[in-house]
């Protein structure tokens, strides 16, 4: 029977994933615009996901939200050993929202370079930062007995670390290839399917790394995963969507090639959710000293006063997104209000 913890386990696992659909594409385009030089292709980047990005955050919000809701522990845990980390995190979340309108107001070429090379830093090392962050939450983190974090800034940029962050660098730069792919047309399009096909190749080689990895630096993801059957249901439908992607792309059929990349980074973190589970912020220096969803949860009453708010939220936040993307759906064309 699936209790109040579990509930919001899967809850913010949701969240999670929503996030990372949908800002992925987002962090992808923008990692992309580095290396568009036409103009007209870069405002199209730039009108791609400007009606759409700043809801796509909401679900960031709204996980961390949960999070803190939830499981405090958790959240003063990761919030202050991660401290420095988040706050580069932060300027990269501001220089990238600026950049949408300070670009836009720029009235000559260097101007517009320099946002230019904002938004795409920004978007990378967004990418990065959160990737090597949920990294270090695989590995596990230094955390004692009393349940204080005793690592270091430097210490967050370990080797399995930097591996998981390639991985979703990798990840979301497919999945913002196939995104523009899907909303521009002619040689950019063309252009876009290419660089799809090349970080899905960078991802599968990346992906087997980090898979191999997790058997020497986070052997403990593998106790007992095996034997439940979640795990094999999402691990057939990382296999079926990861192989579908190139397919789709050589077809030209981009919708469902965006579909799979959306399911590949669905199942990649359902199935890190299930080797986890119940820890939240496993220990490395001993795997007893782990944050759960038993030992770091808010009271009962708590969670289920939070559930309610939740069930209504949440399908609202949902409903936006879908209506968003209806009125905003099909090829991005140019005018003169674009940015």
């Amino acid at each position: 029977m699936i209790d109040l913890n579990s509930t919001w386990f899967l809850l913010i696992g949701v969240l999670v994933i929503g996030y990372a659909i949908l800002d992925g594409f987002d962090l992808g385009v923008g990692m992309l615009h580095l290396f568009t030089t036409d103009e007209t292709e870069k405002r199209k980047n730039f009108n791609a996901i400007g009606p759409v990005w700043d809801g796509n955050e909401v679900w960031l919000l709204t996980a961390g939200g949960a999070l803190f809701a939830a499981f405090p522990i958790v959240y003063a845990t990761v919030f202050s050993g991660f401290y420095l980390a988040l706050m580069l995190l932060l300027a990269a979340l501001i220089f990238r929202a600026i950049s949408f309108e300070f670009r836009s107001k720029m009235e000559t070429s260097a101007g517009k370079k320099i946002w230019d090379m904002a938004f795409g830093i920004s978007s990378f090392l967004i990418a990065l930062l959160l990737s090597v962050a949920f990294g270090n939450i695989l590995g596990g983190v230094p955390i004692e007995k009393a349940g204080m974090y005793t690592g270091t800034f430097l210490g967050l940029l370990n080797p399995y670390a930097v591996i998981i962050g390639l991985v979703g660098v990798a990840m979301f730069l497919m999945h913002g290839a196939i995104y523009m792919a899907m909303k521009s047309d002619g040689a950019q399009s063309h252009r876009m399917a290419k660089w799809a096909n090349w970080a899905w190749m960078a991802f599968i080689a990346l992906y087997f790394l980090a898979t191999l990895a997790t058997f020497f630096f986070a052997h403990f993801l593998f106790e007992g995963m095996l034997h439940a059957p979640l795990f094999w249901i999402l691990f057939l439908l990382l296999l079926a969507s990861v192989g579908f992607v190139p397919v789709a792309l050589k077809s030209g059929r981009f919708g469902r090639a965006f579909i799979a990349s959306s399911l590949v980074i669905a199942s990649i973190i359902g199935l890190s959710a299930v080797s986890l589970f119940p820890r939240l912020v496993p220990s490395s220096i001993d795997i007893t000293n782990s944050l759960t969803i038993y030992n770091a949860s808010s009271s009962p009453y708590t969670l289920q006063v939070m559930l309610i708010i939740a069930l209504i939220g949440v399908p609202m936040v949902l409903g936006y997104t879908i209506f968003v993307y209806r009125i905003f759906k099909g090829k991005v064309v140019l005018g003169e209000n674009s940015y």
